[in-house]
């Protein structure tokens, strides 16, 4: 698309020649994708790769929005700045009705990263290597010395559980006994480290091989605080409930730890705590508790207590002259899924989310619903009726990393050589077992998107039991 944008003279050159920068190098680098090239690599008619490129670069507004459709790949960075690139190349960003958007699969995603639940950053997404300013305003709140070094994040975690360096982990509301790609690998190393804690409002298969479970509340409903939306809006999340049994909040549940560790900090508030991140964080300075009520969420950056928030995070490159850095085209290369399809493995599934459910189905699962059908393997109809499989039939699924058996789904949306799973029901079918544990080396997410895969018919006597995994000796990656 972006070549062909630019051959066809409908790129934004004053957007460009004013606000970005190596749109040279950039340019270069996409001149060998021709719509021909293109077709060649996508399946995609180069007429329809012609017709969306002008659309996009034509529209007075244009929004580019992804899910993890794009970002589980072992190219997930560099997905992304394809993206960005786009955007660029037409001017779609900084202005109403046009950007890119990171649509998140989890209500507070994107305020776990703001807080620092990331390892390279503080809260307010400040470095810690390179920002020694932040560092010490940190360290003079948190009477304490943080290392100008980042952290590992999860795929590198579990690298080191492998290496013998991680031997004790604290998991907080996640669960990858069930969520991580080659699942048994990575269960096999979750039960071999000396000391593990989970924390959660249900007993995960992660809890279920913990040393110590703490029981929290259900933070959208049992407890005060915030959360903030993938539009950067941070909003009050108000107790509405007190949690049942031996559950407690998670901010008492860690402060208490912290207590008995030897850091007493008393019995800090939701709102106590907020004043802090505002406190540190200069994007939310200005977003004191009364104003995120009075004006239904705030969005970031806030720099003080007059601001109204911004509307739109890059608007800034449409000042005259441009406020803040240029905003940076990105040379990235094509890299095809690391797994190839052969004859062995002849079919590439993808694995992803059915609306009704969420994630491993810890919560989902609980209740029933009309739109729950339970896990399947989904086949277009031309690889159905290739493979001689019916719908309903229970067919056995094999990876290089092992081998479950699903019912089979025949559905029209695929394409002959792709097929799709879900991960919502893994004590029915162990999806993970298949997926492939190779990460994009900058942002560490597993390649969920592009496993190769082989589908077999079963004998009759095998077919008549109940699916389950099969579980085959594992290889790392």
């Amino acid at each position: 698309m972006a070549r062909e944008i630019i051959h066809a003279g409908l790129a934004n050159r004053s957007f460009i020649d004013r606000a970005t920068t190596g749109f040279d190098e950039y340019a270069a680098s996409v001149e060998a994708f021709t719509l021909a090239e293109g077709e060649r690599l996508t399946g995609v008619p180069a007429a329809v790769i012609r017709e969306a490129a002008h659309a996009y670069a034509r529209a007075d507004r244009a929004m580019i929005c992804w899910t993890l459709g794009i970002t589980e790949h072992h190219t997930a960075v560099d997905n992304v700045l394809s993206l960005i690139n786009l955007s660029l190349l037409c001017g779609h960003v900084g202005r109403y009705g046009s950007g890119v958007n990171p649509l998140r699969g989890q209500n507070n995603v994107q305020g776990g990263g703001d807080m620092g639940a990331i390892p390279n950053k503080l809260t307010g997404f400040q470095d810690i290597e390179s920002d020694a300013g932040a560092r010490a305003r940190f360290e003079a709140a948190w009477d304490c010395t943080i290392k100008p070094r980042y952290g590992w994040h999860l795929t590198q975690m579990f690298d080191a559980m492998e290496r013998g360096e991680l031997r004790t982990l604290y998991v907080i509301g996640e669960n990858p006994a069930q969520s991580e790609a080659n699942v048994h690998h990575a269960r096999k190393l979750l039960d071999g480290l000396d000391f593990l804690v989970v924390q959660d409002i249900l007993l995960t298969k992660t809890a279920a091989l913990a040393d110590v479970v703490l029981p929290s509340a259900a933070s959208w409903c049992e407890t005060e605080g915030t959360v903030t939306n993938s539009e950067r809006r941070v909003q009050r999340v108000r107790k509405a409930l007190d949690p049942p049994g031996e559950a407690r909040d998670d901010l008492w549940i860690l402060a208490e730890l912290a207590r008995r560790l030897g850091r007493d900090w008393g019995q800090p508030t939701a709102a106590q705590v907020w004043d802090e991140v505002r406190a540190l964080s200069p994007m939310h300075r200005g977003m004191r508790y009364d104003r995120l009520d009075a004006l239904g969420g705030i969005q970031w950056p806030c720099p003080d207590e007059e601001h109204p928030g911004s509307l739109r995070l890059h608007e800034r490159l449409w000042a005259d002259p441009v406020e803040g850095p240029l905003a940076p085209f990105s040379v990235v290369e094509h890299r095809p899924p690391y797994e190839a399809l052969d004859a062995s493995y002849p079919i590439r599934l993808t694995t992803g989310r059915r609306l009704e459910s969420y994630n491993t189905g810890v919560q989902t699962n609980l209740y029933r619903s009309p739109l729950h059908r339970g896990e399947s393997l989904d086949l277009s109809p031309e690889d159905a009726e290739r493979l001689l499989v019916e719908e309903g039939e229970i067919v056995r699924v094999s990876s290089r990393r092992g081998a479950v058996e699903a019912p089979v789904r025949v559905d029209r949306s695929l394409r002959p050589g792709l097929a799709f799973m879900t991960l919502h029901f893994p004590d029915q079918v162990d999806s993970n077992v298949l997926t492939v544990d190779v990460t994009d080396p900058k942002s560490g997410t597993a390649e969920f998107k592009a496993a190769a895969i082989r589908v077999e018919k079963i004998a009759p006597a095998e077919g008549a039991a109940k699916a389950t995994t099969t579980e085959p000796a594992w290889t790392s990656s």
